[in-house]
């Protein structure tokens, strides 16, 4: 678990998988990222998420606002998606409910996320978006990740015909090792 002044990032619960489809069906949560999630789509997340905690020891950890309790979104590091640039190695990422937009709680938690990384010792942390989705890559540069030159890739979850499938990459490094 991480905690920070307005927020829980936890494992997931079957108590988010209702809360984490509706997330999934707004079209604009979902405009860079595919498909509207299932609620057969959000059970398999939640059930990935701690199989991936429990092997890689974190992962896109369930985001609660602490005020309330109420599930709002995730964020945390997980590996890189197989045949991508990244594969296997810390890729952060993070995905809020519409009516969590614009109160900084992405950056707070992402924050929180690198600076947990950084106590594990990982010495590079990444992240991928498509290159339409200025608001993620907007949060990146926030956080002081630089986009990588000659990085951008097709993602090979996608298919060919796409729109969604060109990434760009950003890395950060450990401070200590910058």
């Amino acid at each position: 678990m991480i905690g920070t002044e307005r927020l829980i990032l936890r494992a997931w619960r079957a108590a988010d998988v209702a809360p984490f489809h509706a997330m999934g069906q707004d079209a604009e949560v979902m405009r860079y990222l595919g498909p509207e999630t299932t609620i057969a789509g959000a059970g398999a997340m939640l059930h990935e998420a701690n199989e991936t905690a429990r092997t890689f020891g974190r992962c896109f950890w369930a985001m609660e606002r602490r005020a309330d309790r109420a599930f709002i979104g995730f964020c945390g590091v997980e590996p890189g998606p197989a045949g991508s640039p990244i594969a296997g190695l810390p890729e952060i990422g993070w995905r809020l409910a519409r009516s969590a937009w614009g109160q900084g709680l992405a950056t707070e938690a992402a924050r929180a996320v690198l600076a947990a990384e950084w106590e594990r010792g990982t010495e590079t942390v990444y992240a991928i978006t498509v290159p339409a989705n200025r608001r993620s890559w907007g949060l990146m540069e926030r956080l002081g990740m630089t986009r990588v030159e000659d990085g951008d890739f097709d993602h090979p979850d996608l298919a060919p015909d796409s729109p969604l499938r060109r990434h760009v990459l950003y890395r950060i490094d450990h401070p200590l090792n910058g």
